[in-house]
């Protein structure tokens, strides 16, 4: 046991340090060749063998359809599914439709011309005079 008693990571670490400050012309190149030489010996001794591919993912495929369905059960589905779409969709655009007439309704109640807001905050870009239409007197010159 009293073997293991005298090795310590930190007394290695400082014998190397020293030994790598004593002046040495050659130290660069010792660790270069032991680099390349221990790359070398790795790529040899290792087989190609034991050098494997990354394994291919295991998929596993979740089915919700009767794989021996028909074309024209197919066709059926894909119709019943596309009215059950276009009903949603117009269940929310009916939504948003009550909603919109609420919060006019709300401004309306406190006072607030709803049209012009609603004008001022549109999306839509104001609409521009064109060279056919007069265009508004504003009383300034």
């Amino acid at each position: 046991m009293s073997f293991w008693r005298q090795i310590s990571p930190r007394r290695a670490v400082t014998d190397f340090a020293n030994e790598w400050r004593q002046p040495n012309p050659y130290r660069w190149r010792v660790l270069g060749a032991s680099v390349a030489l221990t790359f070398v010996l790795m790529v040899l001794i290792i087989p190609k063998s034991q050098r494997a591919e990354p394994r291919p993912p295991d998929v596993t495929w979740i089915t919700t359809f009767r794989p021996d369905r028909t074309d024209a059960e197919i066709v059926a589905s894909n119709i019943e599914n596309q009215k059950r779409k276009d009903k949603a969709k117009a269940e929310a655009e009916e939504r948003a439709r009550q909603r919109k007439a609420n919060a006019r309704a709300l401004g309306r109640a406190m006072g607030f011309d709803v049209d012009e807001l609603e004008r001022q905050y549109s999306d839509d870009p104001a609409p521009t005079a064109t060279a056919s239409e007069p265009a508004r007197a504003t009383g300034e010159r």
